[in-house]
């Protein structure tokens, strides 16, 4: 069983921090847009100088794993299982610019190299977690399906009432971002994405989409669900 979110909040001492941040949903008023848009530009160009593909996220020694106490989030009215008589095997599809566009069983993702951390967990919403990720390094399903140089751009899209996220492929492509069917020494339950999702240190939790059913490698970006709704689109740590 796991608490709720703002429980969750209470007992890592971060809920004043995400009550504030939990509160700017919005775009605020239609003057202001034209501002906000340019400070998120700026914002990016900052961000993406900050961004080493060199470096490593790492826990501080001692801490817990998170475990049963890690919120779960999905935005379908419940919570999305994948039902397979009614939508067939599950499979993930990885196309767009590739030259060999793959549909991989849970079983042939689990057979290929898999790596597992201990990494953060950083939220928008202010708390931060310890969780233990095992998967498949989204640079080895890269180099499988043979990605095209032109690709700038990655969309992981979800069985969890079409969420989607767009990211840089830099950081998609970072040594500790996987495609994870594992959390914390067992596969991964429902409540946290199953049959698989992506996951990376590098990103803040939002883009880190779970549900996992295709990974588009594109020439542009296309957005995702919290970012069409203005949240930063590029959400790095």
């Amino acid at each position: 069983m796991t608490i709720d979110r703002r429980k969750f909040l209470t007992i890592t001492g971060s809920s004043v921090a995400a009550g504030i941040l939990a509160a700017c949903n919005s775009r605020g008023p239609k003057s202001a847009e034209r501002l906000l848009n340019y400070a998120e530009r700026k914002n990016e160009v900052i961000e993406r100088g900050l961004f080493r593909h060199t470096s490593m996220d790492a826990t501080i020694s001692g801490t817990h794993l998170a475990g049963a106490a890690l919120p779960s989030y999905f935005i379908s009215k419940t919570v999305p299982i994948w039902n397979e008589a009614q939508r067939g095997k599950w499979t993930l599809e990885i196309g767009g610019m590739v030259d060999r566009p793959l549909r991989l069983t849970l079983e042939q993702l689990v057979a290929l190299p898999r790596i597992s951390e201990r990494v953060n967990h950083y939220c928008v919403e202010g708390w931060t977690a310890v969780e233990q990720w095992t998967g498949v390094r989204l640079s080895e399903l890269a180099r499988l399906a043979g990605v095209h140089k032109g690709s700038e751009y990655v969309d992981f899209i979800s069985f969890d009432d079409g969420y989607h996220e767009s990211w840089d492929i830099d950081s998609a492509m970072h040594r500790q971002t996987v495609v994870a069917y594992g959390l914390d020494g067992h596969m991964l339950a429902p409540a946290h994405g199953a049959p698989a999702r992506v996951y990376s240190p590098v990103k803040l939790g939002y883009k880190n989409t779970k549900y996992l059913t295709k990974i588009m490698f594109l020439a542009n970006r296309t957005g995702g669900y919290w970012s069409d709704q203005g949240y930063e689109w590029y959400g790095g740590v």
